[in-house]
């Protein structure tokens, strides 16, 4: 019998009678070495676990504790919320002696007053004390210690999920966002807090009523779980989704902002929100274009001069 591949018995009965297995079995045999050789390459390119693997071990070995407490999903939130927004108050002070920095504002001409960071300070300050920290410790107290996952998700599965998460906060707010624009009961009692200043700024971000708090932390935490993503998953869609609706607010409008960057206008970004805030009956979506498309409530927006001025230059070299 001849000591080849699997796939080389056939061929090598009928030669059998001839004589001929001998001389195909030793070239299967030679194919199959090559074949061997060539997986174990594929392998060593192509590596048997996450990419992510060695990211989770590090926060399992060295944060394993904080990252089951019922506390992280708030300390995680709090922390990159004020994280971002003192990234882009750094922006606002420095706008105010660098005309490099201030040309992609959109608001160029109106800088950032002290008194509205102090105001909007107030009230975030005022929602996490009264609100948020005395739920926080309730779900500490009453919540287990939460389980790890022992292996990281793929990549494939770590981006799908990322991108279920934002399509799905992207529908649930917009239908909540419309709502409370809609019914005027709705709008005066939660949302119109929010829209006090026309010209966002970085903590206007969180400056809304409790309700608005709860229900945006409700679905941010909620939707990992729906999906059935891993902590991961979860943890990085919290912090990112936390990072947009501050960049939504900053009211900076960068070459490499992501509405700038994803083809098509489909992502919304600062410059879209800006025009919500001075319009308050266009532009509900957080995320994505497509919901403000289908139902008629996308309109025109301001861009900073810095990128006027680059679309300027484009359309005359196009032309």
């Amino acid at each position: 019998m001849c000591r080849g591949p699997a796939g080389c018995f056939f061929f090598t009965g009928l030669l059998d009678a001839d004589g001929g297995c001998d001389r195909l079995g030793s070239a299967a045999q030679l194919v199959g070495y090559k074949l061997n050789n060539a997986a174990k390459k594929m392998i060593t390119i192509i590596p048997e676990k996450s990419p992510l693997q060695v990211l989770w071990d590090y926060l399992c070995q060295n944060h394993g504790e904080m990252l089951r407490s019922p506390l992280c999903p708030v300390v995680i939130s709090v922390a990159m919320y004020f994280i971002a927004c003192l990234f882009y108050t750094i922006l606002d002070g420095l706008s105010s002696v660098m005309p490099a920095v201030n040309r992609y504002r959109i608001h160029s001409e109106q800088p950032v007053k002290l008194k509205s960071v102090l105001k909007a300070l107030a009230l975030t300050f005022y929602n996490h004390i009264v609100f948020v920290f005395p739920a926080s410790v309730a779900q500490w107290y009453w919540r287990p210690p939460l389980p790890l996952e022992d292996t990281a998700p793929t990549v494939m599965e770590f981006t799908v999920h990322i991108l279920g998460c934002m399509v799905l906060f992207d529908s649930q707010y917009y239908l909540w966002h419309w709502a409370h624009h809609k019914s005027k009961w709705l709008y005066a009692t939660f949302h119109a807090v929010h829209h006090e200043f026309s010209q966002p700024f970085c903590w206007v971000t969180q400056y809304m009523s409790a309700w608005e708090v709860a229900s945006v932390g409700f679905w941010t935490t909620i939707n990992p779980v729906l999906l059935g993503c891993h902590s991961l998953t979860g943890f990085f869609f919290m912090m990112f989704n936390i990072w947009v609706s501050v960049d939504d607010h900053s009211g900076y409008d960068f070459p490499w902002s992501l509405h700038n960057v994803i083809p098509f206008n489909l992502w919304g970004g600062s410059p879209k929100h800006d025009t919500h805030h001075r319009s308050p009956s266009t532009n509900y979506a957080p995320y994505f274009s497509h919901w403000d498309w289908v139902s008629g409530t996308s309109s025109d927006y301001l861009v900073s001069p810095a990128m006027a001025e680059k679309k300027k230059r484009g359309h005359k070299t196009i032309s």
